[in-house]
């Protein structure tokens, strides 16, 4: 599996989180982080050309999702919406295998 996450939903400057979906299972969080790390996030997202979701409420709900984890069951449609949305962006129909 790609370590390059699919979205990153950001509240800039303050919050970055990155989500990674394989298809499989549900997204998981990849990275998140606060000021500066949340800095770090979102430049790297831009260099490797991941779309930048801004949503400041659902990038809080999601800070609280540990590290490695899969999102809630709760967030499934909001985060779908994001997924797709960054895959429509990217010109990719769904997730990339290895």
């Amino acid at each position: 599996m790609s370590r390059k996450p699919d979205a990153t939903t950001v509240n800039p400057p303050d919050l970055a989180v990155a989500l990674k979906y394989d298809g499989t299972s549900a997204p998981r969080i990849v990275a998140k982080g606060h000021g500066e790390t949340a800095g770090r996030i979102i430049a790297t997202a831009e260099d490797h050309q991941v779309p930048l979701h801004h949503d400041p409420q659902l990038a809080k709900v999601l800070s609280r999702v540990p590290l490695g984890e899969e999102i809630p069951r709760e967030l499934y449609v909001a985060v779908a919406e994001v997924i797709a949305f960054a895959y429509w962006l990217s010109g990719k129909s769904g997730p990339e295998t290895d």
